[in-house]
Formats: structure tokens, C-alpha cells, sequence
């Protein structure tokens, strides 16, 4: 049992360094004149890394209680002069890029169609009608995520934000034995929240980027199924869909944010609705995810799922920066997401 929960989180001191070097404190500012009472004001709201105040407006920082104008002007100077914030080379930006990793989806073919599996510091979204593998998915990255895998990654825990009441620590249980990792292990390094509202699943992010900060490092991904199901419910028709999407717009910044800050992979899962307007351009496919071009601009990669006969399911690559718009066939099993069986 040791040897199975040494290889799902492994101990490497090395890695852990890289990692913890990746962003700096916030306490940092104390230095440059900034009293801890204002720091601690910050990290309150989940702001704890100096590259989390250069990615915090001015105003968003006066909304803070007890932060003025004149504190946030030095709070700024102050980040200014700990990062460097103007411009640098393509080479210099490759460098940094090095420390991106991949998290496998258990499916070599998938895999492939994503250049290595899901990326860190991007959102990956998948999207597609119910019964198309978003869950399984999701259930499938708890587990691959904490198993070292290629170019050094060792592996780390994830946080799982669960809007739709689809998350079952028996089916991780499942995909721990495919894996042959140990139960406890698995379920120890998976922290799993409900969100009940737009509002509540926003309020979580503040959390997440705090327990990322505390544990820097250790955390690999973060899930969010689905990041649309509660925006839905809160908001409802053409009269409150400016409303929605500007709050989604900023949900998503702070994903952004957040996976970059932290050197995290964020996934999400989304719903799809149908196009009243399809018939009029005669599209093969009626339907389109939902979110809107703000959600369709976020997302670093979308990846389309489709059905496919028994246990087939069909990934395609909707959008991304870097990888080919082509298609890939895996399989839900026991043991997860897998390959295809011929």
C-alpha cells in the first residue's frame, strides 16, 4: 500500500522546488513598505502572489475593504518593482513555456489528438449532449492527474467543483484499480466541492487560489463539471443574458488567472442547447455549446464530444493555438476513459 501511494503523489524534492520558485509571496511587499494588515486584506480575497496583484485592476483593489486609492497606487509600485512587467523575447517566453505539463486522459489516441493530453496554465473545455464522456472524463483526470508521468511530471492532487451533483468517489475507486494505485490515496489527494449558485461556484475560486498558494506546487488541475449548469439557473432569458455573461466573463478571467499563477491545468465540462437558426444555414449539427462567444474565447482548447456505437465516444479538437483541427476514438470502460478497442 505504501509503495502505491508513493507512486500517486511522488516525493520529488527537486520538483516541488521548481514549482514553489514558479510564483512569489505576496509577503514579498513587505519589504517595499507594504504593512502586513493590508497583505492580509488581499489574501482574504484570494489574492497571494505578486503576479496576483499585477492581475488585479486598481479598481478591483479599491473594492477591497479598507484598501484606498493611495495604498493601492503603492501596492502597485511596490508588485511593479518585484516583477518585471513590460515586454520580453519569443525565447525568453519559450523558457518559461517548458515548465507547461500534460495530464493524460488514459487514452493514447486522445492523447495524441492533444499533442501530449491537457495542458497546464490553459482552460481546456469539452463539450457535448449528456451521455458523451464530460463525466467520465472528469472522474478519468482525478486519477491520472496524481500519477507521475512523462518529461519529469510527478504527478499531484486535484480540486474537483462539482455544479450537477455527478461526483461519485466509488467511480474513482474504479479507475484506481485500472491503475493499480491505491483507494485511500486517490480519494486523500481529490478535494471535491458542491456549488449551488453562480454566485457560490465564484466564491470557490477564492478558496482554490488560496489552497493553491498554501500548497504551491502540489496541486496539478482543477475541475469544474459543468461551468455553465448554474449560470443557467440563475439567470434566465434575453433580459438578464448581458448580466450573465459579463459575470461569466469574469469567472473565467480568474480561471485564467489562476491556472497561470499557479502553473495549474483547469478543465471544464459544458452543456450544450439547440440552434433555432441551424435549419436556416442548413449545419449537419442543430446544436452548439452554450456560453457564447465570451466562453468560446476563454477556452485555450474545446474539444467536441460525440456518441458513437456502445461505448465509443468521438473527441475532436473544436479550437486551439497549437494542435489541428482532427479527430480521435476512445472508449468509456471500468477503468475510465481508454483506447478504442479494435
Amino acid at each position: 500500500m505504501k509503495a502505491a501511494e508513493d507512486q500517486v503523489v511522488e516525493d520529488d524534492t527537486c520538483f516541488q522546488d521548481d514549482e514553489e520558485s514558479f510564483f512569489q509571496d505576496i509577503d514579498l511587499l513587505q519589504k517595499h513598505g507594504i504593512n502586513a494588515a493590508d497583505i492580509k486584506k488581499m489574501k482574504l480575497v484570494g489574492i497571494c502572489t505578486v503576479k496576483g496583484i499585477q492581475m488585479t485592476t486598481r479598481k478591483a483593489l479599491c473594492n477591497i475593504k479598507g484598501l484606498s486609492e493611495a495604498k493601492v497606487e503603492k501596492i502597485k509600485e511596490a508588485a511593479g518593482k518585484i516583477l518585471n512587467v513590460g515586454f520580453q523575447t519569443a525565447f525568453e517566453y519559450s523558457s518559461r513555456r517548458k515548465q507547461v505539463f500534460h495530464i493524460t486522459t488514459g487514452s493514447q489516441e486522445f492523447d495524441k489528438l492533444l499533442g501530449g493530453g491537457i495542458e497546464s496554465m490553459a482552460i481546456t473545455e469539452a463539450f457535448g449532449e449528456f451521455r458523451t464522456g464530460k463525466t467520465q472524463l472528469s472522474h478519468t483526470f482525478c486519477v491520472t492527474a496524481q500519477l507521475p508521468g512523462e518529461d519529469g511530471y510527478s504527478g499531484g492532487k486535484v480540486i474537483f467543483i462539482d455544479t450537477e451533483n455527478t461526483f461519485r468517489p466509488d467511480r474513482l475507486k474504479d479507475i484506481a484499480d485500472r491503475f493499480n494505485v491505491d483507494h485511500g490515496a486517490v480519494l486523500d489527494n481529490v478535494l471535491y466541492a458542491r456549488a449551488y449558485t453562480s454566485e457560490h461556484q465564484m466564491e470557490l475560486l477564492d478558496f482554490v487560489a488560496a489552497k493553491f498558494h498554501e500548497e504551491g506546487g502540489v496541486f496539478k488541475l482543477l475541475i469544474i463539471d459543468s461551468i455553465m449548469a448554474l449560470f443557467r439557473v440563475d439567470f434566465s432569458g434575453r433580459g438578464e443574458l448581458a448580466e450573465r455573461q459579463q459575470k461569466l466573463a469574469q469567472m473565467l478571467s480568474r480561471l485564467q488567472k489562476i491556472s497561470e499563477e499557479y502553473n495549474v491545468a483547469v478543465f471544464v465540462t459544458n452543456q450544450m442547447t439547440a440552434d433555432p437558426g441551424a435549419g436556416m444555414t442548413f449545419q449537419a449539427d442543430p446544436k452548439k455549446p452554450i456560453g457564447g462567444h465570451i466562453l468560446a474565447h476563454a477556452s485555450t482548447t474545446r474539444i467536441s464530444l460525440r456518441k458513437g456505437r456502445a461505448e465509443m465516444r468521438i473527441a475532436k479538437i473544436f479550437d486551439s493555438p497549437d494542435m489541428p483541427e482532427n479527430e480521435a476514438t476512445f472508449a468509456i470502460l471500468a477503468g475510465g476513459v481508454s483506447d478504442a478497442k479494435e
